[in-house]
């Protein structure tokens, strides 16, 4: 018998499902780009919104995530403590498909659903 244990600094900051990553490699192809990046703004009715850009490279605050052997998520190293443990998944909503982030972290919402709130960034 052994005894593990978990270290939450070793889990991965951002995942993505399979939806996501189909989605994601089709827009990279699209956009003629090395990866997406993924970075946060203070913005909106509550105090942060993501943004989401295409890249050709990545740059000197980024942090790399490859997801597949073809998509890379670039996330901005600043906002890592904000977004970490972050779920995207690309998801049928009504009759659209939008891509959602299920962010742990996050402890609020504004009512448009276009920025959210973090109560103590870590």
């Amino acid at each position: 018998m052994s005894v593990e244990s978990f270290d939450p600094t070793s889990a991965p900051a951002i995942t993505m499902t399979a939806a996501a990553i189909d989605h994601a490699r089709r827009q990279i192809q699209q956009a003629g780009a090395q990866g997406i990046r993924l970075a946060v703004k203070e913005s909106g009715c509550s105090g942060y919104m993501y943004i989401v850009d295409f890249v050709a490279e990545a740059d000197d605050t980024d942090v790399s995530f490859p997801m597949a052997d073809d998509v890379t998520l670039f996330v901005q190293k600043e906002a890592l403590p904000i977004v970490r443990g972050t779920e995207i998944d690309f998801a049928k909503d009504g009759v659209n498909r939008v891509i959602k982030f299920r962010n742990p972290n996050v402890t609020a919402e504004c009512g448009c659903g276009e920025s959210f709130v973090v109560e103590a960034e870590q």
